[in-house]
């Protein structure tokens, strides 16, 4: 009887654990940096190499930090919202350009338009592993106080921005 039950039993709990799976949205991963500081990096400026962009420059303002690359499908569809956003709302994007040559990123931005008040250069990835990236496009909205308050994994739509992402702006707004 238990020869039958347990392969029964382990079967029944694996069709559970799959059936959960289908359910689970994969862009909703969540971050342990949700409501922390942000993670510190110095690191040169994407088009002025001989100047530094840190995380500290980002304190005293709400704003997004867009991890990307010039390689990144998604990044390419992506793209226009960021212009559209950088255009119509006074939240500066910044762009953590990683795993990628500078004159490919500088061309990149050229020729789509650039949607950042600034650009780090990270051809290492550190920045980006620091920060628990692991795809891109990446997308952190910060508070006025450098701590990370949500996570964008994958390409911001305008959807998204309308329903999601402006919302939690006024928020943090409402709670300064």
């Amino acid at each position: 009887m238990w020869r039958y039950a347990l392969p029964l039993a382990i079967l029944a709990g694996l069709v559970g654990i799959f059936w959960h799976g289908l359910h689970v949205d994969p862009s909703r991963v969540p971050s342990p940096f949700i409501g922390k500081p942000a993670p510190q990096f110095s690191l040169s400026e994407l088009r002025h190499p001989d100047e530094t962009f840190s995380t500290s420059q980002l304190h005293g303002q709400i704003a997004l930090v867009n991890f990307w690359g010039t390689w990144c499908v998604s990044c390419r569809e992506e793209h226009p919202t960021l212009m559209q956003f950088a255009a119509h709302h006074d939240v500066p994007i910044y762009g953590v350009d990683y795993k990628d040559t500078r004159a490919a990123a500088v061309e990149w931005l050229g020729k789509r338009g650039d949607p950042y008040a600034r650009v780090a250069f990270d051809p290492k990835s550190d920045a980006a592993i620091n920060w628990g990236v692991y795809g891109a496009p990446e997308t952190f909205l910060i508070d006025a106080n450098g701590v990370i308050r949500h996570k964008y994994i994958g390409p911001l739509t305008p959807e998204l921005i309308k329903n999601d992402l402006l919302p939690r702006i006024a928020r943090l707004r409402a709670e300064n």
